[in-house]
């Protein structure tokens, strides 16, 4: 007697699991709010230094939550961000803020403007992770979108 016509459906989905089944949704591979402020404070870094100096064991700690949380509660995530950082989007953004904040200083400086109170530092901070927030949260949604269109998460 012939195999296949003695096999039911349920049988067959066992045997061959429906790839909408396997696949993320985008929604589960989308990170969390927190993360994005947890790179903001972290890329504010240097001028939250300037303006408080006393503030690097805050830092330090940030810091150490930010991979220890990383590591364990976005462990299913951990795919996304290192596909995110495998991409070219993902470094040119990071080389884009290291060259915007140097090259702001840098312009700042040479127009006799140069942040030096601890107010500016503190404004140049939030700026500088506004900034990173917004393009992460643009390369996510950009990584997203290629992943659903690539057929590799779903919508």
């Amino acid at each position: 007697m012939d195999d296949t016509a003695t096999r039911t459906p349920a049988r067959q989905a066992g045997r061959e699991p429906s790839t909408a089944a396997v696949l993320p949704s985008a929604a589960e591979m989308r990170l969390p709010v927190w993360f994005f402020g947890f790179e903001g404070a972290l890329a504010g870094a240097f001028d939250l230094l300037r303006a408080a100096p006393s503030a690097w064991p805050a830092l330090v700690a940030l810091a150490a939550v930010n991979t220890g949380v990383s590591l364990t509660l976005m462990r299913r995530r951990l795919g996304l961000a290192k596909l995110l950082w495998r991409g070219r989007g993902t470094r040119r953004v990071a080389l884009g803020l290291v060259g915007l904040r140097l090259g702001s200083h840098l312009v700042l400086g040479l127009l006799g403007a140069a942040v030096t109170s601890a107010p500016g530092h503190a404004l140049f901070a939030l700026v500088m992770g506004a900034v990173t927030v917004t393009l992460l949260v643009h390369v996510q949604r950009t990584a997203l979108g290629a992943l659903v269109a690539a057929g590799r998460a779903t919508a």
